[in-house]
């Protein structure tokens, strides 16, 4: 594959496009989008909406976010981006084993299955991603955005609802996402297809059987 150094035009665009949708902050998004689409979880109490939100930024976002300060700090890892394959093991590790946590915590919520349902396809994710990171370098960006662009699809489907504008927004920025983690050299097109597709059946097929 022949790869070009991204011009200082592109390459600024893809890095905050990269650190907007960075993969921690996917989950928040989804959330949001559940709870604010015109569907039945509209109406949850806004207590129950705020708490979940912020069990998951605390837990999923600013922790994750603290723990990779710390490990470069201990220099265990060269940078926070995390871009080589074997540095991102350590990183990935607590990272799913924070949303086990979440998991664990979200379970006794009196809370309807669909959100309960997430939050296991999220987890199951974050684990999978993890064992795939031992063999060969997956690009989490495009993990995250498929499982954006599929919660949207499940919720439609599940809710009878077309949800249209958020289908198109999820797709669309997928589509810039995708394209800056290819502008940026960070992955190659298999990494990032295989990432993408990944998360959307990932969720999909989670989500629909559990």
């Amino acid at each position: 594959m022949i790869t070009t150094e991204p011009t200082r035009f592109t390459e600024r665009p893809a890095k905050i496009i990269s650190a907007v949708f960075h993969p921690l902050f996917m989950p928040v998004y989804a959330l949001l989008i559940i709870f604010f689409a015109p569907t039945l979880f509209g109406y949850l109490p806004f207590e129950v909406k705020k708490l979940l939100l912020l069990i998951v930024i605390i837990n999923n976002v600013l922790l994750p976010i603290s723990l990779l300060t710390f490990l470069r700090h201990f220099n265990i890892i060269s940078s926070r981006t995390v871009n080589t394959r074997s540095e991102r093991a350590i990183p990935l590790i607590l990272t799913s084993v924070l949303y086990l946590v979440t998991v664990f915590i979200i379970y006794k919520f009196p809370i309807p299955v669909f959100l309960k349902s997430f939050f296991f396809a999220t987890c199951f994710l974050s684990i999978l991603v993890t064992l795939i990171n031992f063999w060969w370098k997956i690009s989490l960006h495009s993990v995250g955005v498929g499982a954006l662009i599929a919660t949207v699809l499940i919720l439609s489907f599940k809710m009878y609802s077309p949800l249209i504008w958020f289908l198109v927004s999820t797709v669309i920025a997928g589509g810039f996402v995708l394209s800056s983690r290819l502008s940026l050299n960070s992955h190659n097109p298999q990494q990032v297809w295989f990432g993408f597709l990944t998360g959307f059946l990932g969720l999909v097929l989670f989500m629909m059987f559990f």
